[in-house]
Parts: structure tokens; C-alpha cells; sequence
């Protein structure tokens, strides 16, 4: 499909660049896959809860589906909205809906009708794939496809005649005729093409959609798993959701750019971690929502072969640090997002460095400048700006969202983050450290709240006249949400059920009310968060029998 100028190109001369400098390869993402299937057929390539497949396994089967889906009409170039979690059945329906040359669109399991409505308008997109179990997302699919102007199909990972069943697409196409019908379809695509939309986690409203391309986002990934030194014999363990940008770049295509097994777990730890035990897994990343897995029993038995612990999603208590030492394990940093940029604190790095710092780029073509907020000034080591970037994979552009992008990028191509950081320099080497956000932004256990937006949408309720969300702190999630509004009266349940009616995803909704006569403000008239963050984690505090 041709997105014209919704998709904005990388410059021709960076292009050239990193395909001669070898970063981006000619293959598609499918491409990659068989090769590294034909290099490695009997290696497991995926242990889940559901199934576990060997990298040949993986291959033909993915190529069957392919088949399938080709059969149903779905063209190359149709965006695939996905909700699903953490399961054998999503990395088939990922690798397989990749093969068809169609385009996964990473929404949450969590989303609802306020983020998947816009989102799949968006995109055009032409197909929804759900899981079932849990809530009714099966249901929720065939609402959202109502008067939608191109949602055709809802394709079903699991047993629900509502929805065509993925795991029977395909299944009796012969395997060289479904290599054949792979083979046809990618040779019709680019490597430079849109392989996946995923989305922001912290722009304004509605989540924005990032292109990623097939080149750049497999560079991504096979830069990140050499980051670490990663080899076949790797067993990488994932915890977190497989859908997010974080668990298809570090977890999935990273694990099997070097023929690598992922250990594919979910976030209930009381069955994760034997998964971790049984299969001898040797690297794990562990969001803030997993930094007390430490202090599990079964966290010995996990961590048994374990020789990386990589920790992601907020400052890293040192006590933390402290403890996985004194397990004789070895520990790092990351920070990463899904427009680009990573950095890891990789093997070799000091100690000091991968306690306070998240380290340095993946790539030797990443440029990274600090900036003052809003400008285009450098500011010296040691002092904190604005975090920008560019590189040979990190985005030129948000996706149909030209305004926005005039904001969002350094005339010369930089991408702001929003994230401030400095840079630290540690016995020679100058390492990123991250200093908070410029953004407002909760950051609930590795997901991304916009605070504007849910004041938005407070401001839908009949009785709320004003409204500031700010960050209250949490000792599992690090950040939840607290909502004061002047108005009501209203409780915690009235919130809740507003943003039920209004179908927004739970993990958006406030946690806490506190309804207050007035919103305090600034001497310029914003609206003090600073104070209300203050006050709510002093009551916290008080609640709880300590001291602010």
C-alpha cells in the first residue's frame, strides 16, 4: 500500500548510509524470520503457556496462516488491529499476519472504544484480532466494526464462532504451496515499507501512530540483542506485554535475529517464574511492575541460570541493585521507546554507570543531543535538557500528523522526546541519565497516561467544573493516578463508572478522587501540580503511618 505522504521518509542519503554502512539489510521482517528458521530449524524459537515451537515449527506454520489469511482477501498493505496477550498463539498470528504482508497495529489488550475507535480510522484498518478469555473483546470487535468505513473481519485467537478462527486459517494448505504464496507476497514488498504501526505512549490524547519500518525496526532489534551479546544458546525470558514496542523489539524479533529462544511469560509471577526455572531461562527484563520479583519464592529457582537482569520503566532503587549482587547476578539498565531510540547500560559497563545511568545507544550511527526545552541549544555534561535524537531507527515523522511534527522534530530531523536527561561522563565514557518528564505524563508500571486527556474526559461528567490529574506515587507501579475536581459531589465509583460509559481503557481511569472547592494555580495561572502532587503524597504518606 502507498501511504503517500502520511509516512514520512527517511532522507535518501541517510537511507544510503545505513545500507552500505550494513545496518539495514534488503529483507523484509518475514525474510528474516525464514532465514534465521533455515539456520536454526530444531531450536526452540517459542516456550509459552500455551505451546512451544522450534524455529522450523514456527516457520511453516506462520507460512500457512499466511496462506490463509492471502485466502480470505486481505491484501498487502492492510493494517491489522491486534489485541492479544502474552501466548504462543499471538507470535503465530504476529509472524503470520508479517507474512501476508499485512500490518500489525499494536493496540492494548486494555484499549477501548475511545482509543481503538480513532486508532483504527486512523489507519484504515481492514481486520481486528482479539483473544478470548477475560472481557468480551470478541464482542467489543464486531461493536467497533458497526458503520466502520473499512473493518471487514474479526479473526479470533481461541474458540468463539463470532470470529473466524486463526488457528484454522491455512491449516490444510500444503506447506510448499503456502512457502509458495510467502514468497509471491514478499517479493511485492519493500524493505523500506511500513511493516507496523505502533503507538505513543505519551503524546496528547489519543495515542499517535509510529510507523516502523521493515528494515530499520529488524536493525532495531538484532542491534539490541548484540547489545547484550546474545547467541542461539540465549533463553530470553519476557514478563511484559509481548504487543508493546518494548516486547517485540527486545523480547521477540531480538531473541530470534540471532536465533534465540524466547521464554514467553505473562505478569502474574506466581506462574511466570516456574515457567523461568523449567526452562533454564538466562536473561529476563523486568519492568518497575516486576523490580519486587527479587523477593518471591520462586524467584532462586528462576533465576537459577540466569546472567542478565535487565531493569526498565523508572529510577532503579539502588537497594535493588544491592540485592540482585548479592545473588551473584548480574544487572543493567534500558530505556527505550517505540519511536526509536534505545539506550542499554551492555556488558562491560561500570557498576556505577549501570546503577545510575541507562547508558549509552545501541547504534554508532545514534545521535544524541540534551537541549534546552524548546530549543536548539546544547547544554553542557552534567546539566539537564530536553533528550532529542536521531538515528537509523528511530522515526522521521508520526504517521498523517503534520502539525504535530513540526513540533515534535529539531529542524534537522532531531526527535524531541519529552524526556528529560543529562549526560553523565564515568571514567571517560558519557552515559544518558534520565531526569524525569517535560511532558505530562503518569507512568503507570511501564504504561503511559497523558494526564490532559483524562482531564478531558473528566471534564465530560455533568458535575465536574475543573480538573488535575497528577502522579501519586506507588511502591509496585511506581505511578498511579489521582484525579482532584472541584464540583460533585462525586466518588471514586461515579469516575469509574463515567470512564466505563465513556470506553476508555482501564488502566487510564483515576485511582483515587479527591474532590477539592478549587483547583490551586500558579502565579501565571497554570494549574499547580507541582503543590497537588506534594499533597497527595504527603496524605499517602500519612495514610500509611509514615512521613511525607
Amino acid at each position: 500500500m502507498s501511504w503517500g505522504d502520511k509516512v514520512v521518509a527517511y532522507p535518501a542519503d541517510a537511507v544510503r548510509a545505513y545500507r552500505d554502512g550494513g545496518l539495514w539489510d534488503t529483507r523484509t521482517i518475514a525474510g528474516q524470520l525464514h532465514r534465521v528458521a533455515l539456520a536454526h530449524p530444531d531450536r526452540d524459537a517459542v516456550v509459552a503457556f500455551d505451546g512451544r515451537v522450534t524455529f522450523r515449527e514456527l516457520d511453516e506454520r506462520t507460512d500457512r496462516l499466511a496462506a490463509g489469511l492471502a485466502g480470505l482477501g486481505l491484501e498487502p498493505g492492510d493494517p491489522v488491529l491486534f489485541q492479544a496477550g502474552n501466548r504462543l498463539a499471538t507470535v503465530l498470528a504476529w509472524y503470520g499476519v508479517l507474512k501476508a504482508g499485512l500490518v500489525p497495529v499494536c493496540t492494548l489488550a486494555a484499549h477501548r472504544g475511545h482509543e481503538i475507535g480513532e486508532i483504527s480510522r486512523r489507519v484504515g484498518a481492514v481486520a481486528h484480532l482479539v483473544e478470548t478469555g477475560g472481557f468480551d473483546l470478541v464482542g467489543f470487535a464486531l461493536e467497533q466494526g458497526r458503520d466502520h468505513p473499512t473493518l471487514r473481519h474479526v479473526l479470533v485467537l481461541g474458540d468463539d464462532p463470532r470470529g473466524i478462527a486463526v488457528d484454522g486459517l491455512g491449516r490444510d494448505v500444503d506447506a510448499e504451496a503456502a512457502r509458495k504464496t510467502v514468497e509471491e507476497i514478499q517479493a511485492g514488498i519493500d524493505p523500506d515499507d511500513v511493516a507496523v504501526f505502533q503507538l505513543s505512549g505519551g503524546t496528547t490524547g489519543v495515542p499517535k501512530v509510529i510507523p516502523r519500518l521493515h528494515a530499520e525496526y529488524w536493525y532495531n532489534a538484532l542491534a539490541y540483542a548484540k547489545s547484550w551479546g546474545w547467541s542461539p544458546e540465549t533463553r530470553v525470558a519476557h514478563l511484559i506485554p509481548i504487543v508493546h514496542n518494548a516486547g517485540i523489539v527486545c523480547a521477540l524479533h531480538a531473541s530470534h535475529s540471532v536465533g534465540a529462544s524466547l521464554i514467553l511469560g505473562t505478569a502474574d509471577l506466581d506462574v511466570s517464574l516456574p515457567l523461568l526455572a523449567r526452562e533454564a531461562a538466562t536473561h529476563v527484563l523486568l519492568g518497575h511492575g516486576h523490580f519486587r520479583a527479587v523477593g518471591h519464592p520462586e524467584f532462586a529457582a528462576a533465576a537459577a541460570a540466569l546472567t542478565q537482569v535487565v531493569l526498565s520503566g523508572s529510577k532503579v532503587p539502588p537497594a535493588l541493585f544491592d540485592d540482585l549482587e548479592r545473588r551473584g547476578l548480574w544487572s543493567g539498565q534500558l530505556f527505550g521507546m517505540g519511536e526509536g531510540l534505545f539506550l542499554t547500560t551492555r556488558p562491560g559497563a561500570p557498576r556505577l554507570a549501570r546503577a545510575t545511568t541507562v547508558g549509552t545507544p545501541l547504534s554508532e550511527l545514534d545521535e544524541v543531543r540534551i537541549l534546552e526545552p524548546g530549543l536548539d541549544d546544547e547544554v553542557p555534561d552534567g546539566e539537564v535538557g530536553e533528550l532529542c535524537c536521531r538515528s537509523p531507527y528511530t522515526l522521521r515523522g508520526y504517521f498523517d500528523a503534520e502539525e504535530h511534527n513540526a513540533r515534535a522534530f529539531t529542524a534537522d530531523g532531531f526527535y524531541r522526546t519529552g524526556d528529560l536527561a543529562a549526560v553523565r561522563v564515568i571514567d571517560g565514557e558519557r552515559y544518558v541519565s534520565i531526569e524525569g518528564r517535560i511532558k505530562d505524563v503518569i507512568n503507570r508500571g511501564g504504561e503511559k497516561i497523558n494526564a490532559e486527556e483524562v482531564e478531558l474526559l473528566l471534564l465530560r461528567h455533568p458535575l465536574v467544573t475543573a480538573a488535575a490529574v497528577v502522579a501519586m506515587p506507588d511502591p509496585r507501579l511506581g505511578e498511579r493516578t489521582c484525579a482532584f475536581v472541584a464540583g460533585g459531589p462525586l466518588d471514586l465509583p461515579e469516575v469509574q463508572r463515567h470512564f466505563a460509559e465513556q470506553g476508555v481503557a482501564k488502566f487510564k481511569w483515576p485511582e483515587r478522587v479527591e474532590v477539592v472547592a478549587e483547583i490551586p494555580r500558579t502565579l501565571v495561572g497554570k494549574l499547580d501540580k507541582k503543590r497537588l502532587q506534594a499533597e497527595i503524597a504527603a496524605k499517602l504518606a500519612a495514610e500509611q503511618g509514615g512521613t511525607p
